[in-house]
């Protein structure tokens, strides 16, 4: 399952790979994929790592699970395959977006191209059985993605972490906030978003001008 994962990724969380917890997760994936439908599929589970390479990374987003439809999952947190109808959580991104940088609302879901410009999109559950939200919740995905934001936090300087929501701001004792920033607001799904949890936050600008001010290349969302 791990063996295609981007070089730069694979020395850095080889010792959780061949972690027996992780083993464990792996079995239980096994399982899962062959008796039924889950998402995403499992070439794409890693497209977070794949997509954005360690060395190039700069920018944190923390979802909790993929999508559970048909079709939805492409293994980026909030992302959607192309084509496919955005989820109400991701058009108030677009439409936030669309405030705070004066940008069209875009056609497609797909956020790939945040991820290749140094956007690590996680989920902290990478996994989930068609039709049921947090059914692979609890079997080790969390204790590796836990790991995987204190390494970063670890090995890295000047990354930007977007936590959105609850949960996400939960991961906020993983990371160093001497090194690193945190920028925090209520989620973008409509419960939160209508209550005026999100709208406004301007993560967007402002994660592009604290980028520049450590010299890195800004995001172009």
């Amino acid at each position: 399952m791990t063996a295609n994962i981007d070089k730069t990724w694979l020395a850095f969380l080889a010792k959780e790979f061949n972690a027996s917890y992780f083993k464990n997760l792996e079995n239980f994936l096994d399982k899962e994929y062959s008796h039924y439908t889950c998402y995403p599929p499992k070439t794409d589970i890693f497209n977070a790592f794949n997509y954005c390479s360690l060395d190039k990374l700069k920018v944190v987003i923390i979802g909790q699970d993929p999508y559970h439809g048909a079709g939805q999952a492409n293994g980026l947190c909030f992302s959607v395959q192309n084509g496919i109808a955005h989820p109400p959580s991701l058009r108030n991104i677009f439409k936030e977006l669309e405030k705070d940088m004066g940008l069209a609302y875009p056609k497609s879901g797909d956020l790939t191209k945040w991820a290749q410009q140094g956007v690590f999109l996680l989920n902290a559950t990478l996994t989930v059985r068609e039709g049921e939200a947090g059914s692979h919740q609890n079997q080790g995905w969390e204790k590796f993605t836990d790991t995987v934001i204190k390494q970063i936090s670890d090995e890295k300087e000047h990354v930007v972490f977007l936590l959105w929501g609850g949960f996400a701001k939960k991961k906020a004792k993983l990371i160093d906030k001497k090194k690193h920033v945190v920028l925090e607001s209520g989620h973008p799904s409509p419960l939160s978003a209508n209550r005026g949890y999100w709208f406004g936050n301007r993560h967007f600008s402002k994660t592009n001008s604290l980028l520049e001010q450590v010299g890195l290349k800004q995001i172009l969302w």
